[in-house]
């Protein structure tokens, strides 16, 4: 294979000059080809152009609105967490419980019903007036990142050890 150093081109390539006669390889039509649209000077295109028939873009139809891609956060009601008597709340421990679907989704806990028991929360997010009724039950919120899923060949190196 060649190396890159070695490559035999040169910097700066002229410019093919076409239109320039027979002989000279690109006359007459000058790699336009004969007639039609493209033929003609000044041609600009679009790229969705389809030569006059309906295009693709034309022929969807719009929705109103947009869709968005990121997925909403699960939801945990604060009355939920006084099943974690002194323990602590993270995603793991939340679905271990049955809580929410997946620990590797964003999860906040909303204000619903009282919290009664002191609990560690490591959440992604959480109201302003859970955060108030977990440190006024003798707890404590930390906003932690979302967990990762490990590779699988990082969960096996994790299993070996």
């Amino acid at each position: 294979m060649t190396k890159y150093n070695e490559l035999q081109i040169t910097a700066n390539k002229t410019k093919k000059r076409v239109g320039r006669g027979i002989a000279a390889g690109q006359g007459k039509t000058a790699g336009r080809g004969t007639k039609g649209q493209g033929a003609r000077t000044g041609k600009k295109l679009h790229a969705m152009f389809q030569g006059g028939q309906r295009s693709l873009v034309t022929a969807v139809p719009k929705a109103k609105g947009f869709k968005s891609l990121r997925s909403p956060a699960q939801v945990v009601y604060l009355d939920h967490l006084n099943a974690f008597k002194g323990k602590t709340a993270d995603n793991f421990t939340l679905f271990e419980q049955g809580y929410v679907s997946t620990p590797f989704h964003t999860v906040k806990i909303i204000a619903r019903g009282e919290l009664n028991e002191k609990v560690t929360l490591k959440v992604q997010a959480a109201s302003k007036s859970v955060q108030a009724a977990v440190t006024k039950a003798g707890g404590t919120f930390e906003k932690v990142p979302t967990p990762l899923k490990k590779s699988t060949k990082e969960a096996e190196k994790a299993d070996k050890k």
